[in-house]
């Protein structure tokens, strides 16, 4: 029977779902975040991937979870209590981050930065210094130096701030931010000049970013992304180390297992 291990990156925008054994995550799914969902309708969707997975509630060893959205953790740990029978450890309350946290006010920085900084961390253990860059609904980059987390910039993210276009352009195209150039061109439509925009637009920044922050880093730095961006991204950007969209999935993989 194979053990499987649970877990939810739960965020503003998305609950994302992961099965990890005891070497990767081997496979994962999205939810939206609705705050009018309720525990008996996040756990019936459990219920049903659990299903499509052939994983029974009997080789579900543990649930693990990090969270920026606090109503949603309750259901969550009430779904995964009624549905499958665990209790949900939620990083960093149930299990630590082994980072030591340099931020001003430590309990400020989102669960989710911290474990993706754990994760880049685990992933490279040789670099000196690691920027992380997440392209969530809000685009952020923290800092590793060593053990030790540094802080880091939160920035727009990329589809909210489509979507902010969106809300204020009344004869805006649909935008699908995704393009074949790998350089940026005179947009010659609206639909164009906005895709082109905002791709390279979001590489240059994350490029300058990174370009200038690494200067007060000790190296050697690396550079992971993660998030639903960052695949896109990486076709027309070379600053990227590493390109994990799983990232906080696999942090929350290592977390419970090293832990265990």
């Amino acid at each position: 029977m194979t053990i499987t291990t649970l877990l939810f990156d739960i965020g503003n925008t998305n609950i994302k779902i992961g099965f990890a054994d005891d070497t990767s995550v081997f496979a994962q799914f999205t939810l939206p975040t609705d705050r009018r969902q309720t525990a008996d309708g996040l756990g019936l969707a459990l219920s049903g991937l659990c299903q499509h997975m052939n994983v029974a509630s009997t080789q579900i060893e543990a649930c693990v979870a990090s969270s920026v959205a606090p109503v949603i953790s309750h259901l969550v740990r009430k779904a995964c209590l009624t549905f499958l029978g665990k209790e949900v450890l939620l990083a960093p309350e149930d299990i630590a981050i082994p980072l030591e946290n340099k931020y001003a006010r430590p309990q400020e920085v989102g669960a989710d930065r911290l474990v993706g900084a754990y994760a880049a961390r685990r992933l490279m253990p040789e670099a000196k210094s690691i920027i992380s860059v997440d392209y969530g609904t809000a685009t952020t980059f923290d800092f590793v130096t060593e053990d030790t987390y540094l802080g880091g910039l939160i920035c727009p993210g990329v589809y909210s701030s489509v979507e902010a276009l969106a809300a204020r352009t009344a004869k805006l195209p649909h935008i699908a931010l995704d393009i074949d150039a790998t350089e940026p061109a005179v947009g010659r439509s609206t639909a164009e000049s906005i895709n082109h925009g905002f791709v390279f637009g979001f590489a240059a920044m994350t490029e300058g970013l990174c370009a200038r922050l690494a200067k007060t880093l000790p190296g050697p730095v690396e550079i992971v992304a993660t998030g639903g961006f960052s695949q896109s991204l990486a076709r027309v950007t070379s600053c990227f180390t590493l390109v994990r969209p799983d990232l906080l999935l696999e942090g929350l993989r290592l977390l419970y297992k090293e832990q265990r």
